[in-house]
């Protein structure tokens, strides 16, 4: 079963070209309160897997979006298109684009689809339209979009805090074997975090200051690991069956297992890639849920998968 795209001997297209669009998981979540600004401050430490879309560049006069997905939306509510849009006012660039997008994240799963959409769309466009923009510059685009899709642009294992755009790059650890469940139910992220009240989260004053350096990251890595989101309790309040489908990744032999993001997708560890497997043929078995096997994508496979544009996504 092949998990990663093939990304041996990339060539690039002088008309098309095609890059994948990894989807996340958070190994951990802290909602540490809620900011003057409205926003929530947080910790997460964030990994890209392998489920991933795939996103296809064409030059065209005009700019376009298609999916072989019939229910995701193709104009401003997409953050594909608002990406392609942003980049061209800052550029001051009209040139078009036709992109399709080729979907397997499930949306509204808590796995970052939409923001790993936007991400490779700044990428892809950036090469396209012969950009050449600066990396520090194409993450201070990419936080207008989306708190997320600033990850996107580096890939790995990254700790992320404040609103989740302050990012401090962790060194990758061995890859996991995962399954990754979405099960017949939804939420909104703005539905979860309504639900997290006011008086379980503290104000946070201009004067708060997180961890920020690379030395304090690393140390807290031991610490986050799978050790909780923030999210469960209330979304398995919300959404029962979310919790269920986590229950059910624990008897089906997962070492550990949480919720992704908001959710509603969860996800389980398991030791090998025969229990993985075998996992798999079990979970199928519930109606209505989507199962991914997937594995942990490091920083460097994820260059490697990008191919020629791995260059404009370090800043080291």
């Amino acid at each position: 079963m092949a998990l990663l795209p093939n990304v041996n001997n990339v060539t690039v297209p002088t008309s098309s070209f095609t890059l994948p669009s990894f989807a996340k998981i958070n190994w951990s979540l802290e909602i540490l309160g809620r900011r003057p600004d409205g926003y929530h401050q947080i910790r997460t430490l964030l990994q890209t897997i392998s489920l991933h879309d795939d996103l296809t560049f064409s030059p065209d006069e005009s700019l376009s979006l298609s999916c072989d997905d019939p229910s995701i939306p193709l104009g401003d509510e997409n953050l594909i298109i608002r990406a392609a849009r942003l980049l061209r006012s800052k550029c001051g660039n009209v040139a078009g684009a036709r992109i399709h997008l080729e979907k397997r994240i499930p949306a509204q799963g808590g796995l970052g689809g939409g923001s790993s959409n936007a991400a490779i769309a700044l990428l892809g466009l950036n090469r396209l339209w012969k950009l050449n923009i600066a990396p520090d510059e194409l993450h201070e685009i990419a936080a207008e979009l989306g708190a997320d899709v600033p990850f996107f642009l580096a890939g790995g294992c990254v700790l992320a805090e404040g609103i989740g755009t302050d990012l401090i790059k962790v060194e990758d650890g061995k890859t996991h074997q995962l399954i990754i469940v979405t099960p017949n139910a939804t939420i909104s992220t703005a539905a979860a975090y309504a639900a997290l009240k006011a008086p379980a989260l503290t104000t946070f004053g201009d004067d708060t200051i997180l961890s920020s350096s690379r030395a304090e990251a690393d140390l807290e890595i031991s610490r986050l690991c799978m050790s909780r989101n923030d999210f469960e309790t209330v979304v398995f309040e919300l959404e029962p069956e979310i919790e269920r489908s986590k229950q059910a990744l624990l008897n089906a032999g997962a070492t550990s297992a949480l919720l992704a993001g908001s959710g509603s997708s969860v996800f389980g560890i398991f030791e090998s890639k025969e229990k993985q497997e075998r996992a798999v043929r079990d979970m199928k078995a519930e109606p209505g849920w989507r199962v991914f096997p997937a594995v942990t994508v490091s920083r460097s496979e994820y260059r490697q998968a990008l191919g020629s544009w791995r260059s404009p996504l370090s800043h080291s």
